[in-house]
This record gives C-alpha cells, sequence and structure tokens, in this order.
C-alpha cells in the first residue's frame, strides 16, 4: 500500500478503529456503530489505503490488530475518555446520567448479585443502558472491551481500579425434598454430585471434593454453577454452592458447615480512566453500595 501524503486522520476513523479492535469482527463492530459489516469492511478499506499499510491481520477467529492499530487504539481511547467528561459537563440537568455501561461477570454472580440492584438503579439513571456479558474468563478492561468486571479472584489484576466487596462463602447442599438429609450420605459415596468439572476444572469446589472425596465422580458434570443449582434443587444430586444464590431458596438444604478452603473473594473493577466517566463511576458506585451488604 502506497498512502497519500496529506491523509488526516478523523475522529471518525479512530472510532472504527476502536471498535473492530473490540469487537473482533466486522459484524460485532458493525453493531457497535450502529452499521452492518459490508459498511464496517469499506470504511476499514478506506482507512488502510489512506494510511498506506494494513491495520489488522485477518483471520478465522477474527480481526487481530497489527501494531499501528494498536497504537491507534490508545489515541482513540483517550478521545473517548475526553469525550465522556465533554458530555458529563454538557448535561442539561447533571442528575440525568446517560448512557451504555458494560459489565462483565460470571452468570452466577450476574443473576444473584448485580440482577437484583439493576431495578432500582433504572429507577434512579433511567437514562443507563447496560450490556452484560457472562463467561469465566476475563473480559478485558485494559482493552475496554468492558467498562466493570465483577469478579471471584484471590489476585485482582494491579493495573484496575478495584474494591474489595466481601468474601463469597460456600457448602454443600441438597434438595430439601429429596432423599439426601445428612452429610455423612454424601460422603459415604451413596449419594450423586453435580458439579463443573469440565466448564471450571480449578473452581475451589471442585479442587475441595478431588482433594476430600478423591473417589467420587460427579454423575452431572454441567458447564455453570447456575446449572448445579438446579439440577440439585430438582433432587439429582448434591453440590457445592455459594450462599449468595441459595440465601432465598427454600427448595434446598445446607448439609454442611461454610467451607472455608472453598472462599474467594469478590472483587469490583474497572480501569483507571473510564473509572472518571459519569456513567461508569455512577453504576460502580451503585454495585459498591448493594452487593457489598451481606457478604462480610
Amino acid at each position: 500500500m502506497n498512502a497519500p501524503l496529506q491523509y488526516k486522520l478523523t475522529a471518525v476513523d479512530l472510532e472504527l478503529v476502536l471498535s473492530v479492535v473490540r469487537a473482533g469482527t466486522l459484524a460485532n463492530a458493525g453493531e457497535r456503530l450502529g452499521v452492518d459489516a459490508s459498511t464496517v469492511f469499506r470504511a476499514l478499506q478506506r482507512l488502510e489505503r489512506g494510511l498506506g499499510q494494513p491495520l489488522f491481520e485477518r483471520s478465522r477467529a477474527g480481526y487481530v490488530p497489527l501494531p499501528m492499530a494498536q497504537m491507534l487504539v490508545e489515541n482513540a481511547e483517550q478521545m473517548e475518555t475526553v469525550l465522556e467528561s465533554a458530555r458529563a459537563v454538557a448535561q442539561t440537568v447533571p442528575e440525568q446520567v446517560s448512557g451504555n455501561v458494560r459489565i462483565t461477570t460470571t452468570d452466577s454472580i450476574l443473576h444473584g448479585l448485580i440482577a437484583p440492584s439493576l431495578a432500582d438503579l433504572h429507577v434512579a439513571h433511567p437514562l443507563l443502558a447496560y450490556e452484560l456479558h457472562t463467561g469465566n474468563e476475563l473480559v478485558s478492561l485494559t482493552r475496554r472491551d468492558a467498562d466493570i468486571a465483577v469478579r471471584a479472584t484471590k489476585q485482582p489484576p494491579q493495573h484496575l481500579i478495584g474494591k474489595h466487596l466481601g468474601v463469597l462463602r460456600v457448602a454443600v447442599f441438597a434438595a430439601k425434598s429429596g432423599p439426601v438429609k445428612h452429610f455423612s450420605e454424601v460422603s459415604s459415596g451413596k449419594c450423586p454430585w453435580v458439579a463443573p468439572d469440565d466448564a471450571l476444572p480449578d473452581h475451589p469446589s471442585v479442587v475441595w471434593r478431588k482433594r476430600n472425596f478423591p473417589k467420587i465422580t460427579p454423575l452431572y458434570r454441567v458447564h455453570s454453577i447456575l446449572t448445579v443449582l438446579e439440577f440439585v434443587a430438582r433432587g439429582l444430586g448434591v453440590g457445592v454452592l455459594p450462599l449468595f444464590l441459595t440465601a432465598e431458596r427454600t427448595d434446598l438444604m445446607q448439609l454442611t458447615d461454610v467451607l472455608p478452603e472453598c472462599e474467594t473473594d469478590l472483587w469490583l473493577l474497572a480501569h483507571p480512566e473510564s473509572r472518571h466517566s459519569r456513567r461508569v463511576s455512577t453504576v460502580y458506585a451503585h454495585l459498591i453500595a448493594r452487593i457489598n451488604l451481606g457478604l462480610n
């Protein structure tokens, strides 16, 4: 590619590169920008011709940013931060915080802790909208794939701003209406287990069971703690569950005391720059106030 001598990079160009980097595919980038994938493709072609070099490596997995794209993203994020500040200043009614906030967490934390907080947050700030991503991997806050992360971890990344929300505690549960009434029936190996062994092999509950009951193999190996919860509630077996998910369940019975070996910390994380955005700081502060209750 041969670049024109005086190509003038624009804010729209930076937004395009930032969207493709964050989305990973043209289709997802188009959703972020409100256009279709072919429009993103043509715009990216024009930009690459203008700069005289490719910005991405195309692969089956998506669009991987090359060094120039990575440098442009740094500038794009700075521009994004400045725009956020400007929009906050320009709001005619300061109390009306608006915008989209992307939150990443696990499905169990989303349903058990975050979702109950969103209803009154919407009442207080009706112009806020939310993108909720669930997965066991930590979506990159550094690349701004999300604004806020709520994660169970003993070692949160040092480069992120974090608030310790408390300790997540777990115990072994069975269905209240099921045949198992005492933990002795579980430890004898006569009762089936439900566990996320394949999906979460390093999960504290999996490590604890394998250490204490090495001869027991779960009858049901599932892909989330929420599925463990529902299988146990149906009487299909016993499982290790977090207390925040079982607190309001009348169909479950706790068979053990809290398992200290399985305890982990809950952290609220945000990127240092996006943390100063009013939309992000508003949600961040609300989650601290709500999720912190009852965990310590």
